[in-house]
């Protein structure tokens, strides 16, 4: 008799033990899989009944909000975006389970998710779940002004406060308009002109002699040249085993001898590409890592929407000192087969605003702050350093250096009155008689609160006439 009771309790504890297994199995340990599952759609329903929160430009424009449709269980929120294509890039689009820009890499925040425990009690209490609000660092006169400064020309701007990494304008074209992405996504998708890629975190262009300001502060940093070395500005001039000219520079023609400041402010090729092959492959690499190049910007933002800069092979990949690229023309934003120059306008906003922030570059970001629907403040983004790219006499002498490019040299058109500029110009030709014409800056000199970068695809004007005039609205609009 015992013994048949230890048989039926022996069963009874083996059945409850296999029920509480397979419960765990999607309870706790594979609950992850079963919410992604495609085939599962109660995570996606229960996030439609949650209205999500507003996002908000830096003055209170609202840049996103959900609007109920329906009534009762049935009731549901559908994202609405007042600003239509204005924020378009840097805020993405949520329809459904489709998200991008801040709209996904703030996902938890802006749907409760990231109060877990206390949206569960509230729940409890009888309170709905809802998300917090998201306010960003975006300034929406700066994203109209640079919206409009591009115009129908394909290209992107991006603007940061040196001292904290704020991101007061990130805007590419052409833009889109996220209002419309239920009924044109396909049509957006297979479009030519690619508007839904954003090109200032995920297009790399060469960036022709902006380049030349990491060249400078490789040159200068490391010890082996100063403001005033004398370096030949004959043209052409043999790099990399090839003749290299003058000729398709901002400044042009067969120089003689140059100190750094002057080769800077007329943007003379042979001289850097010269420099750039005495400080070697090594010398180079190291400070373009140190500027943020060779890997994803650290930006609140998708990691699947920002490409990496750097020194890039035939194919895709980044290049390495042992590849046996031209560090000549790399060093002048140029390159070959074996490895060429590319980077994308928030990396050469950040070369820009670590050289104004004294060498120091700051961590890129595009939220400020996330409140809750009671107006407490749940999180606050400070700023934070990425790191040291310089020395402090180092950002002071290629501050000067860039300062005379703009009083002087190939950047005049960037000049504002009773504010001094300090700045670089960039023209990438395409091969097709077109350019890339480039803008980087950072101002006022002395004390920077502002550096832009300006891209400009595919145009037949070069850097100082394309891109810096559409850099200077942005700053003055900035600086007000």
């Amino acid at each position: 008799m015992n013994r048949q009771i230890v048989q039926l309790f022996t069963l009874v504890v083996v059945l409850f033990g296999l029920l509480v297994a397979f419960t765990s199995r999607w309870t706790v340990f594979e609950a992850e899989s079963l919410e992604e599952n495609t085939a599962n759609r109660r995570p996606l329903l229960e996030d439609l009944r949650v209205p999500r929160g507003q996002i908000l430009a830096r003055d209170g424009t609202l840049i996103a909000r959900s609007d109920p449709v329906g009534e009762g269980e049935r009731q549901i929120y559908v994202r609405s975006y007042p600003e239509a294509g204005l924020f378009a890039h840097p805020i993405g689009y949520s329809f459904q389970d489709q998200r991008s820009g801040l709209e996904r890499s703030r996902n938890d925040e802006l749907t409760g998710e990231e109060n877990e425990f206390v949206s569960l009690f509230e729940e409890l209490v009888g309170h709905e779940r809802e998300g917090d609000d998201v306010h960003t660092t975006l300034d929406a006169e700066a994203q109209s002004i640079a919206l409009e400064g591009l115009g129908t020309q394909s290209g992107a701007v991006v603007a940061l406060e040196p001292s904290t990494g704020r991101v007061r304008a990130m805007v590419s074209t052409p833009t889109f308009d996220p209002n419309q992405i239920e009924e044109r996504s396909s049509e957006l998708n297979q479009d030519p002109a690619a508007p839904i890629l954003n090109r200032a975190t995920q297009s790399r262009y060469p960036p022709g002699s902006t380049m030349k300001v990491v060249t400078a502060v490789a040159a200068l940093d490391s010890g082996e040249y100063e403001p005033d070395s004398i370096v030949s500005g004959e043209s052409p001039k043999v790099i990399g085993g090839a003749p290299l000219s003058n000729c398709c520079a901002e400044g042009s023609g067969d120089y003689g001898p140059l100190s750094l400041t002057e080769a800077l402010t007329n943007s003379v090729n042979t001289v850097w590409a010269e420099v750039g092959e005495e400080l070697g492959a090594e010398t180079m690499l190291d400070y373009m890592e140190r500027f943020g190049f060779g890997s994803d910007p650290p930006l609140d933002y998708p990691d699947d929407q920002m490409v990496e800069s750097g020194v890039v092979k035939k194919g895709g990949d980044l290049a390495d000192e042992d590849d046996g690229f031209d560090v000549g023309r790399v060093a002048i934003g140029q390159g070959g087969e074996e490895g060429q120059t590319q980077a994308t306008a928030l990396q050469m906003a950040m070369v820009a605003a670590a050289v104004g922030n004294d060498g120091v570059l700051m961590k890129p970001r595009l939220t400020d702050r996330v409140v809750d629907k009671d107006g407490r403040v749940r999180e606050r983004i400070e700023p934070s350093e990425e790191g040291r790219v310089m020395s402090t006499e180092t950002a002071e002498e290629v501050q000067a250096m860039m300062l005379s490019v703009v009083q002087s040299g190939t950047g005049t058109t960037a000049q504002i009155s009773g504010v001094e500029v300090a700045g670089k110009t960039g023209t990438a030709e395409r091969g097709d008689g077109t350019n890339n014409a480039w803008f980087i800056t950072f101002a006022p000199a002395d004390d920077p609160q502002i550096a832009i970068a300006t891209v400009v695809e595919e145009t037949t004007g070069q850097g100082g006439s394309v891109a810096a005039p559409i850099a200077k609205s942005v700053m003055e609009a900035l600086l007000g």
